[in-house]
């Protein structure tokens, strides 16, 4: 079992308990260690300073407001602990809310809670915060480029560079992207090039630039 627990400790917050075992077991099952659960936000900050785990996963909506504690406090942890990544579950597609938290970098992603019924999908976006990787929810990507009819800071980009820009959001590597659009590594890397010339992203190292390509998509909705 020892060996099966490397892939990462994490700790849980949802008020909800029942969603809160079974996304814990689920994990479990899959190879991480649950160093803790909260069902409120000063319990919560409490164990992930006592655990310093690899991963917190906090809804946004906790006790007593239900607004945007989960939110809240995951900012606070970034502050203090930037080392921790944090997954954002939300029951409603709310962006806004999290841009903030998602321009921070490094480790940091946003799920519907629906996701987590697609258990691949799911146990990826784990992996991929765990890693340092940023997570959109795919169909929060696919709602925002529906939605999109006015000019904004995308009209620069080709059709192609757009597809890219939208896998993208949803975490993909270049390998990834070249997989689900049927192109070469080659022909990804020359459209990220693109996309970060013509959105004006300042040199910062590639996950950066990658995550601020991002928050340029998300925020032109």
């Amino acid at each position: 079992m020892t060996a099966e627990r490397t892939k990462g400790r994490v700790v849980l917050a949802d008020d909800d308990v029942l969603l809160r075992e079974g996304v814990a077991g689920l994990l479990e099952r899959s190879g991480f260690e649950i160093a803790g659960q909260a069902g409120e936000v000063a319990e919560l900050l409490r164990v992930v300073r006592d655990q310093e785990p690899d991963l917190m996963i906090v809804d946004i909506r906790m006790p007593p407001r239900q607004e945007t504690e989960g939110l809240e406090a995951a900012r606070v942890i970034r502050g203090e602990l930037p080392e921790v990544g944090i997954l954002v579950l939300s029951a409603h597609a709310e962006v806004a809310e999290a841009m903030e938290l998602l321009a921070t970098g490094r480790g940091i992603g946003y799920l519907l809670k629906s996701r987590v019924t697609k258990v691949g999908d799911f146990i990826q976006a784990v992996d991929r915060v765990i890693d340092g990787g940023s997570v959109v929810d795919p169909t929060i990507v696919q709602e925002l480029v529906g939605a999109r009819r006015r000019e904004d800071r995308l009209e620069r980009l080709t059709v192609r560079e757009r597809e890219v820009l939208a896998v993208m959001a949803e975490g993909a590597s270049n390998a990834g992207i070249a997989k689900r659009l049927w192109v070469t590594d080659s022909t990804v890397e020359k459209h990220v090039r693109g996309i970060f010339s013509k959105l004006c992203l300042p040199e910062t190292p590639d996950d950066h630039r990658r995550v601020l390509a991002v928050l340029t998509f998300l925020d032109s909705r």
